[in-house]
């Protein structure tokens, strides 16, 4: 079978790593790709947001199956496009990606059908007085901001004082995020553990996949601003059986239901971000769909089965009747090097060596993210830049594999945290 994946990130080159050692896989294409994916692919110079480009491409390869991997080519369309010429599509219609495309879509679809979350009020540009006066609603700070639109997973902000808050209302209204903001979501700060669950889906039938937490601050200790992830680890030990049991029953099957109730069926993987406590247990703080960044970094590194079957289930029909994905028992651990200056403006340009003995430390992978190539060197070309992997039979193995492997490449402009799966580590302390 031929595959294309579309995107150019570190989750692509994990999706194209894993598909690489199916059986039933000849051909892996990817639009755009990275260096790291042009050792598993052949990789074809088109945007991933570029979309009659990708669906010219798509004429012209007949790949037996598209692998959609970020969030924008969702929700401008992409894989009705891809439908309409009868190409099989692991993603979601534009309609249905509006449960990650629009904040206040997919609020007010939660609330339609009793799917747990937070309290919250939607505001148009033209409402930062009534958005101000809804602060008072609340028992303090902090409070949670979130751009209506997508914001490159830097459109929440979370202000710890009530002024901050007034003043982020004013910018995120006044177009701080750009059109994202011009609508914004306003609810309640929930207290507990963040987790993220993963689910495969055929518009009819929704399966678990795989659990996973990653580390959304820019510093240690969680510090610092929101960033698109900075490290993840699977398994989590927060998701137990009982606790993905009460996931897919209280979230995921009824979001499954509600949308093809809606006529909006979804087809692909569902990425529940979770709070869960004590008191309320699993809550959603937001639906993504496709897989974390760089949460699927990890799940593949765990996955024993070829996923390759249920994928094109996904995207076909009769995903009921596929055998459910067998894990390795191993931990994952992923840790991301971004470049100076991220989450802000990152420098780009700077040389990155040595990623090949990195890559021979037992257990590591180190999967390209914001890379690309100038005459033989590796350069850094984003934000989050490398995704340093490493699977062992315990989770402090992984995570000193993973930092061993950090210190073994020579990128001076680089950082990382220092601190991936404190939260897991500090329970078995």
């Amino acid at each position: 079978m031929k595959i294309l994946i579309v995107g150019s990130g570190g989750r692509e080159h994990a999706l194209a790593w894993r598909l690489k050692q199916s059986p039933r896989v000849t051909e892996i294409v990817a639009a755009p790709g990275n260096p790291g994916i042009a050792a598993l692919a052949r990789c074809e110079n088109v945007a991933a947001e570029n979309i009659e480009a990708l669906v010219s491409l798509a004429r012209l390869e007949r790949p037996h199956l598209v692998i959609i991997g970020p969030e924008v080519p969702l929700v401008m369309g992409l894989a009705d496009r891809l439908r309409a010429i009868d190409i099989p599509v692991f993603g979601p219609s534009a309609r249905a990606a509006m449960l990650e495309g629009s904040k206040g879509f997919s609020k007010d679809f939660m609330a339609k059908y009793s799917i747990p979350t937070a309290r919250y009020r939607r505001f148009e540009a033209h409402q930062a007085a009534e958005a101000k006066a809804y602060l008072e609603t609340f028992d303090g700070p902090p409070y949670v901001l979130k751009a209506d639109g997508l914001a490159a997973g830097k459109g929440v902000v979370i202000p710890e004082t009530k002024a901050e808050a007034e003043a982020e209302i004013d910018a995120m209204l006044g177009g701080k995020f750009g059109a994202a903001s011009t609508s914004l979501v306003i609810e309640e700060f929930m207290h507990g553990e963040e987790a993220s669950f993963f689910a495969l889906c055929d518009g009819e039938t929704a399966v678990p996949l795989a659990g996973a937490q990653d580390h959304k601050r820019v510093g240690d200790g969680d510090t610092g601003p929101n960033t698109g992830g900075m490290g993840a680890y699977s398994p989590a030990p927060i998701l137990d059986a009982a606790m993905q049991k009460r996931v897919m029953n209280e979230i995921v099957t009824p979001t499954v239901n509600g949308m093809k109730k809606d006529g909006r069926p979804y087809r692909g993987v569902l990425f529940v971000g979770l709070m869960i406590d004590q008191k309320h247990g699993p809550r959603v703080v937001e639906y993504n769909v496709r897989f974390g960044d760089p949460e699927c970094q990890v799940i593949m590194a765990r996955l024993k089965d070829d996923p390759l079957p249920q994928l094109l289930a996904c995207a076909t029909g009769g995903l009921a009747g596929c055998a459910r994905l067998e894990r390795f028992d191993d931990h994952a651990v992923s840790v991301v090097m971004a470049g100076a200056g991220y989450p802000g403006e990152p420098k780009k340009g700077s040389v990155i060596r040595n990623l090949e003995d990195a890559g021979k430390i037992p257990g590591v992978i180190v999967f390209h993210a914001g890379t690309a190539k100038k005459g033989d060197d590796i350069i850094a070309n984003g934000g989050r830049v490398l995704n340093v992997t490493a699977t062992a039979p315990t989770l402090q193995q992984a995570v000193t594999r993973a930092y061993e492997a950090v210190d073994a490449i020579d990128w001076p402009e680089g950082f990382c945290r220092r601190d991936i799966a404190w939260r897991a580590l500090s329970r078995e302390a």
